[in-house]
């Protein structure tokens, strides 16, 4: 049965609560075994790492979705952080200053889990506040 654009968005909601709650052993529900993230295939297990690595250097990690836009199989999302990293983000000398910016994330779905993510980190607004 085909996604629908309410279902997909639901879908995405559940996968984004997922991240903040860090119930990692529930990241299969959502993100295919072959997981492509910027164009190279991590599989799940080097997505999982990512996003344990990302909360180990941001413990105030937040995902806030700020725009949802659904077409099946293709979501986009303009997500919102408030946080503080603990040292070098984005190679940007943050040393834990709270910082605010955004994410455009472009994914992809098949089979109801995501098999492809583009993600773009507004850079330039984290060097305006440093």
């Amino acid at each position: 049965m085909r996604m629908t654009e309410v279902d997909l968005a639901n879908l995405y909601r559940g996968y984004i609560a997922c991240l903040n709650a860090q119930d990692w052993a529930q990241l299969s529900k959502f993100v295919g075994d072959d997981v492509h993230y910027n164009g190279v295939r991590i599989g799940l297990a080097g997505y999982r790492h990512m996003l344990e690595k990302d909360f180990d250097d941001i413990p105030d990690l937040h995902f806030d979705i700020q725009l949802l836009v659904a077409q099946p199989p293709q979501l986009a999302s303009r997500l919102q952080f408030n946080c503080t990293p603990r040292h070098v983000f984005l190679g940007l000398p943050v040393q834990g200053r709270t910082i605010s910016f955004a994410e455009n994330v472009f994914y992809e779905f098949s089979a109801g889990k995501i098999v492809r993510v583009w993600s773009v980190i507004d850079k330039a607004a984290v060097e305006a506040q440093l």
